[in-house]
C-alpha cells in the first residue's frame, strides 16, 4: 500500500525523528482503525481468531504463575498433613522401681525358664563377677511357646529385679507402608538403649519384624527393617550391657539368621504349666480374694491340664466375680466349678429346644459318657450335661488322671471311639444320624491325621514318617496315606456301634437321667454304670513291660 510523503510513517522511515503526544481517546481511535484495516484486509472471522489467541496469551502469562503458586502451596500442606498422619511410635521406657511393677513372687509354673533368667539378670546386677571369669552377657534371650504363657510377665518381671533401663516395643511397630521408617525406629531405639546401659530391649511379637525374608518386591520395607534389626544385634559392645529379650508364639516363621548364636544366644520354650504349676499360678492369682473351705486349688488345677497361666487367672477372676455377683463375702469352690465351665466351654445359652431334640440330645451325650467309662482310664469323666454353652448344644466333660506326654496307639484308638460314640448313639437309637457329631468328626480326623502323617502309628507303614507337606511323596503312597486313616477312623466307628448295641440298656438308663436332670455330675454317672465293667484297659497298662516266655520256659521282660 502506498502512503502520502506527509504520513507519519513515512517520515519515521526515513529517520526523522517524530515525536506525537496523542491522548487516550485518540490512540483508541488508532487503533479501532487499525483493526478495521486489518478487518478489510484477512475477515472478520480470522480477527476474531487472532484476537482469541491474543486474549489467551494474555490470560495464561497474567494467572498460570499465580496457578502454579497455588499448587505447590497445597502439595507442601498435603505432605506436610500426611507426615503429621505417619504413627511416631516410640519405645515405652518402663519404670524398673514402680510400685506396680511385677517381680520374680508374680512369676509360677514357669520354674525353669526364671532360672535362666535369674542368670541375666545376676549379670547386670554384679558385671564384675562374671567378668573375671571372662563370662560376657547373652545378647539375646527369645521367649517363645504358646499364647498366654507368661512370656511378657516374664520380660516384666526380668525388668524389675534387674535395676536396668527396660525398653519395651511391639515389633508391628517397626513395620510400615512408608520405605525406611521401620528402620530408622529400630536405630533409634537401639541407640537410646546403648547410651542408657545397662539396659534391656525387649521385643513382642517378633514374627511381625523378623518373619523369613522372601526376597519378593512387596516385602521390601519388611525385609530392610529386619535387615536392619540384624545388624543392630550385631553391632553390640559387650561392655555396653543391652540384652535383647523377644517373645513370639511362632518360632517356625522366624528367619534363621536372627536365630544363630550371637544375636539370640538362648532360646527358652515357655511351655503351658503342669500340675504342680498351675497350682503355684493358681495360689499367685487368689491372693486377696477371701476362699472358703470347701475351695480346693489342688482340685481345680487338677481339672485344668492344658490351660494356660492367662487361662487360670480367667478362672480365677470369674470365680470372684460370680461370688460377688451372688452376693457372698467368699469364694466357693462351685464358684471355680462355674468360672471352669464358662472359660472352656462358653456362657451359658438360653436355647428353647424341642422335645425330640432333647432326646436325640440325651442319647447322643449319653453314648460319650457310657463310651468313656467303657474306654476304662482313656479320659476320666466328670461332667455330662444337655444345656447349651457356647457353640455347643451339650458337651460331655472329660480330664485325665495325670499329665502325660507320651501316649500309646490303642490309647489314641480309645479317644476316637469315645468322640465317635456320639454319632454311633444316634445310629443305634434313631437308625440316622444328625449334623450335631461336626466337632467330634474334627476331633477324630485330627488324631487320626496325626497317626498316620506323623506318627507312624498305621498297620501299612509304622517306620517313617508321611506328612503333608512332603511333596516328594508318590501317588501311591498318598492313597496309603488316606486308606490308612480312613481304616482308622472307620475302624473306630464301628467300635462305637458294636459296644453301644451291646450295652443299649446302660445307654437308655443315662439318657434318661439326663432328659430328667439335664446335668449328671461323675458319682451320678458311676452310680448308673455300677455294673458295667470297662472293655477295654490300653491306659491302665501303659509302661508295664511285657512278658514273654522264652523256649526254655522261663520268663523274659
Amino acid at each position: 500500500m502506498r502512503m502520502p510523503m506527509n504520513s507519519p510513517m513515512w517520515v519515521a522511515a526515513l529517520g526523522t525523528p517524530v515525536v506525537h503526544h496523542l491522548t487516550r481517546a485518540q490512540l483508541r481511535a488508532q487503533i479501532k482503525a487499525l483493526q478495521a484495516a486489518n478487518d478489510a484486509l484477512v475477515g472478520p472471522h480470522h480477527s476474531l481468531v487472532g484476537q482469541w489467541l491474543v486474549d489467551i496469551h494474555d490470560f495464561a502469562s497474567t494467572w498460570l504463575p499465580v496457578f502454579f503458586v497455588l499448587i505447590l502451596s497445597v502439595t507442601a500442606w498435603l505432605l506436610w498433613r500426611m507426615a503429621g498422619a505417619m504413627p511416631r511410635t516410640k519405645p515405652q521406657n518402663m519404670a524398673t522401681q514402680g510400685s506396680s511393677s511385677t517381680t520374680w513372687a508374680d512369676v509360677a509354673g514357669v520354674e525353669e525358664v526364671r532360672a535362666e533368667l535369674e542368670e541375666v539378670v545376676d549379670f547386670l546386677r554384679d558385671p564384675k563377677r562374671f567378668e573375671a571369669l571372662g563370662a560376657k552377657v547373652p545378647k539375646g534371650l527369645l521367649l517363645y511357646g504358646p499364647p498366654g504363657t507368661g512370656k511378657t510377665l516374664l520380660a516384666k518381671a526380668v525388668a524389675h529385679e534387674s535395676g536396668a533401663n527396660f525398653y519395651s516395643a511391639s515389633a508391628a511397630s517397626f513395620v510400615e507402608m512408608f520405605a525406611g521408617l521401620g528402620a530408622a525406629r529400630i536405630r533409634k531405639l537401639f541407640a537410646e538403649a546403648r547410651k542408657n546401659a545397662p539396659a534391656i530391649v525387649f521385643i513382642d511379637e517378633l514374627d511381625a519384624v523378623g518373619a523369613q525374608r522372601t526376597g519378593h518386591g512387596f516385602n521390601r520395607e519388611q525385609d530392610q527393617t529386619l535387615n536392619q534389626l540384624l545388624v543392630e544385634l550385631d553391632g553390640f559392645d559387650g561392655a555396653k550391657q543391652v540384652v535383647v529379650m523377644g517373645a513370639s508364639n511362632r518360632l517356625q516363621d522366624l528367619d534363621q539368621a536372627l536365630l544363630r548364636p550371637g544375636r539370640f544366644d538362648r532360646q527358652l520354650l515357655v511351655p503351658p504349666p503342669d500340675l504342680a504349676g498351675r497350682e503355684a499360678i493358681l495360689r499367685v492369682h487368689t491372693r486377696g480374694k477371701p476362699l472358703a473351705a470347701d475351695a480346693s486349688l489342688v482340685t481345680v488345677a487338677r481339672q485344668t491340664a492344658g490351660l494356660t497361666g492367662a487361662e487360670l487367672a480367667n478362672i480365677c477372676n470369674e470365680a470372684a466375680i460370680a461370688a460377688g455377683r451372688r452376693g457372698d463375702s467368699v469364694v466357693v469352690q462351685e464358684d471355680f466349678d462355674g468360672a471352669l465351665e464358662r472359660v472352656v466351654a462358653g456362657l451359658q445359652q438360653k436355647k428353647v429346644l424341642t422335645e425330640k431334640e432333647r432326646m436325640i440330645l440325651a442319647y447322643h451325650e449319653g453314648g460319650h459318657a457310657l463310651m468313656a467309662h467303657l474306654m476304662g482310664g482313656a479320659s476320666e469323666l466328670q461332667k455330662v450335661t444337655i444345656v447349651a454353652r457356647g457353640t455347643a448344644l451339650g458337651y460331655t466333660f472329660h480330664l485325665p488322671e495325670e499329665d502325660r506326654y507320651l501316649h500309646t496307639k490303642e490309647e489314641l484308638q480309645d479317644w476316637m471311639v469315645v468322640a465317635l460314640a456320639g454319632r454311633a448313639a444316634e445310629e443305634v437309637v434313631f437308625g440316622r444320624v444328625t449334623n450335631g457329631a461336626a466337632n467330634d468328626l474334627e476331633k477324630v480326623t485330627d488324631i487320626a491325621r496325626h497317626m498316620v502323617f506323623d506318627w507312624g502309628m498305621s498297620d501299612a507303614v509304622s517306620s517313617r514318617t508321611m506328612r503333608a507337606d512332603n511333596y516328594a511323596l508318590s501317588e501311591a503312597t498318598k492313597r496309603v496315606r488316606d486308606d490308612e486313616q480312613s481304616r482308622l477312623t472307620d475302624g473306630a466307628y464301628e467300635e462305637a456301634l458294636r459296644l453301644l448295641s451291646k450295652h443299649r440298656a446302660s445307654l437308655d438308663r443315662v439318657a434318661a437321667a439326663l432328659l430328667e436332670k439335664e446335668t449328671l455330675g461323675k458319682d451320678e454317672v458311676l452310680e448308673l454304670f455300677a455294673d458295667v465293667q470297662p472293655e477295654s484297659r490300653a491306659s491302665e497298662t501303659v509302661g508295664i513291660p511285657r512278658v514273654v516266655a522264652s523256649v526254655a520256659g522261663d520268663l523274659w521282660f
